[in-house]
């Protein structure tokens, strides 16, 4: 029996001798591939447009389109089918120039059938380094850590109930703002689930202009537009049996939409400029920051698409809802950034600091922040000067710890501070609302939010 890595793979058989088309494929059947004959190259050329092959056996003398002829199609059309040519003894010219044309292999007949398996399963190895290769390439700049960090129970929930989703198929939608690991997450689903051994695709839908997106998404044909020079495959091609994860889903325009709910919902797609369907098997994970059943309602994102893709939702809790990890995270960012073998440390007072800030941009913030006072410090450790932070955050810190205490003095919690000096801020600039957030470092959304949450009033002047 093949390896499990093959156990999928589908081949097609193109030879117009439909007794041994009828003989290989019992064979191939029992290896447990998934199997299709036809006898000539233009039902081969048609199938290829029909549906997702891993190997296409070509005879190459048929009647009406020669096997050179399917072999050029093929190459054009779909790059990553392993082509394996099923030549006659007196062939060899012509088999050895449809290597240098693009096919894998060759194989005379009659031949050995052990020979052949041997054969096909070398090519869907050659196959998965490409997938593998091509993934590489994209993915050459992009570092992440080996492992979510942490130990609050917050995110010991999250990663208790992504291990169960993981374990299902249905497709799932994390939630949570900006830099809180939402990709990192995915990751991890599809790590622990079955479909760890196939490709982890990524597309930012936020990142590129509608026909770019459905270009990478579902691939287009030679032609298609202007640059189109050649046929392409799509990352839902690409991600076949695989995860593909969808971030920022929800800036998908309104036009794409549809597209991307037809995909969900039977695995059928077309090419840019293509005229048939294809389909491929991805377990789907989006990604966003937004609120998209509020979104929905404003008719900015489909109702029907949302359903889809929210089988499971999970959401990760922003940074300063799991304090317990801030300073974990912090000690991992001084090893991973520090230029020399002994890291930096953090002071005492630099801790203290972190712990209470806000951290709207999340793990990310913190992590430039690390970065930042790694350059900026001169000596071992990290003072709360280096770590940079928000001129009106050091104010409020400094105010407040230089006012001094005493017994009778009032001692206010981290929310009751940060409620007094925004509405403080707020106050002083008449409520205007922009030049309050550009003051305290937060974008004017998180300042709304944080208006509603302490329930603030404007002064009545």
């Amino acid at each position: 029996m093949v390896g499990d890595i093959n156990k999928s793979a589908k081949i097609l058989v193109c030879d117009d001798d439909e007794t041994l088309c009828y003989l290989l494929k019992e064979q191939l059947l029992e290896e447990g591939f998934f199997v299709d004959t036809v006898y000539d190259g233009k039902y081969a050329i048609d199938a290829v447009k029909k549906n997702t092959y891993d190997i296409l056996l070509l005879d190459l003398n048929m009647k009406e389109v020669p096997g050179e002829e399917v072999l050029r199609f093929v190459t054009d059309y779909n790059s990553s089918i392993q082509i394996i040519i099923l030549s006659a003894q007196g062939e060899m010219r012509k088999a050895i120039e449809c290597i240098k044309a693009g096919a894998y292999d060759f194989i005379t007949k009659p031949y050995e059938f052990e020979q052949l398996l041997i054969t096909i399963n070398r090519a869907l190895e050659h196959k998965e380094l490409l997938v593998k290769t091509e993934l590489l390439t994209k993915e050459i700049h992009k570092k992440s850590p080996e492992a979510i960090i942490g130990e609050s129970p917050q995110l010991k929930r999250i990663l208790s109930l992504a291990h169960k989703a993981a374990m299902s198929d249905s497709n799932i939608l994390i939630e949570g703002e900006t830099g809180t690991g939402k990709e990192l997450l995915a990751e991890y689903i599809h790590k622990h689930s079955a479909r760890k051994d196939k490709p982890f695709v990524i597309i930012n839908c936020a990142s590129l202009p509608d026909q770019l997106i459905e270009s990478e998404l579902f691939g287009h044909e030679k032609g298609a537009f202007t640059d189109a020079k050649n046929t392409k495959q799509g990352l839902v091609e690409i991600a076949h049996g695989g995860t593909l994860f969808l971030d920022e889903i929800g800036e998908l325009s309104m036009s794409l939409q549809p597209k991307l709910l037809r995909f969900l919902e039977n695995g059928e797609y077309r090419r840019i400029g293509g005229v048939t369907n294809l389909t491929s098997n991805v377990r789907v994970i989006a990604a966003t920051n937004r609120n998209l059943l509020e979104e929905a309602e404003k008719k900015n994102f489909r109702k029907d698409l949302l359903f889809r893709l929210n089988v499971i939702t999970l959401t990760v809790p922003p940074l300063r809802d799991r304090k317990e990890d801030i300073l974990i995270l912090a000690e991992h960012f001084l090893k991973e950034k520090s230029p020399i073998r002994a890291p930096k440390k953090l002071s005492k007072e630099a801790e203290d600091i972190l712990l209470n800030y806000d951290f709207t941009g999340n793990i990310r913030e913190l992590e430039h922040i690390i970065e930042r006072a790694i350059i900026f410090a001169d000596g071992e450790y990290i003072y709360p000067d280096d770590l940079n932070l928000p001129v009106s955050f050091q104010k409020s810190i400094h105010a407040y710890s230089d006012s001094g205490l005493d017994e009778t003095d009032e001692i206010l919690s981290m929310e009751e501070l940060e409620k007094w000096h925004i509405q403080k801020v707020l106050n002083k600039n008449h409520w205007d609302r922009t030049r309050t957030a550009n003051q305290l470092g937060i974008s004017p959304k998180t300042l709304y939010t944080k208006i509603k949450k302490y329930e603030l009033k404007p002064m009545k002047y």
